[in-house]
């Protein structure tokens, strides 16, 4: 009988195993379903251009996994587009530093992932708006190495290619007065010209062809270069293309006014 029962004990001690197992894994496995249906529920509200609900659905995903490498991105870049549309300086700060901090959080879990060092380039772009000169000098400089590390991991990143020419776009334009500013009192700029403006808003064109605030942008940058036959045509073309995110409808109208100024 002591034989049998001995016998008998390994069976009972791996069935006792097994439903301890599974009772530990199985809250795991409810809370990664949860994640991915709070990330789904996020994304069609972003989908639905309802960013302020969708960054609260992302905020939700952070309280369960704080270093959930999709709502950290899609915190930063939401944070930072919502507070642009902010009438109030302080919350407009407010959104802008978190949009940034985001980004930071992101950039230390993984520096080499493309999307992380968009949303570091673009949180840097926000919090320009609310710097001194210095630190806008150092942010600037910054900017630009975001944006090509973004491109250096991912080629086809269009957002790379868009904000490297804003960058340059916006460099080309500085005065010999302030660029000689910036350089005896925060250090020099890299050079950029405008033509590298438009070579990069071309290239993100031609890998997301339904950018709308690229079309803009680069509009902007042939009207600048004097061709204005070009930034009619594309200004039309953009006019013609479907709203992907909620700021569209303000780059559309901007475009439209443009193309009336420039149609005179």
């Amino acid at each position: 009988m002591e034989r049998r029962a001995n016998q008998g004990c390994p069976a009972g001690v791996l069935y006792s195993m097994g439903r301890l197992i599974a009772l530990l894994l199985f809250p795991l496995s409810v809370f990664s379903q949860d994640v991915a249906a709070v990330l789904r529920q996020a994304a069609q509200l972003e989908g639905e251009f309802r960013e302020e609900e969708a960054l609260s659905k992302y905020q939700e995903v952070l309280r369960m996994q704080p270093q959930n490498l999709t709502a950290l991105c899609k915190c930063s870049d939401l944070s930072c587009r919502v507070g642009n549309r902010e009438g109030v300086k302080e919350k407009k700060i407010t959104y802008f530093k978190a949009g940034y901090g985001y980004a930071q959080k992101a950039y230390r879990l993984d520096s080499t992932n493309s999307e992380v060092n968009i949303v570091l380039a673009f949180s840097l772009a926000r919090m320009a708006l609310i710097q001194s000169g210095k630190e806008r000098v150092a942010s600037a400089k910054e900017i630009k190495r975001y944006a090509e590390n973004a491109i250096r991991y991912d080629p086809s990143s269009y957002k790379g290619y868009h904000i490297l020419g804003r960058w340059k776009f916006e460099i080309s334009n500085l005065s010999f007065i302030e660029r000689t500013f910036a350089r005896w009192f925060f250090g020099a700029l890299p050079e950029a010209s405008l033509d590298e403006a438009i070579a990069d808003y071309e290239k993100s064109r031609t890998l997301k062809p339904d950018f709308m605030l690229n079309y803009y942008e680069l509009a902007r940058s042939y009207h600048r270069e004097g061709k204005d036959d070009k930034a009619v045509q594309l200004l039309r073309q953009m006019d013609g293309l479907k709203d992907g995110m909620y700021d569209d409808r303000e780059v559309r109208r901007e475009g439209q006014q443009l193309l009336k100024e420039l149609e005179r």
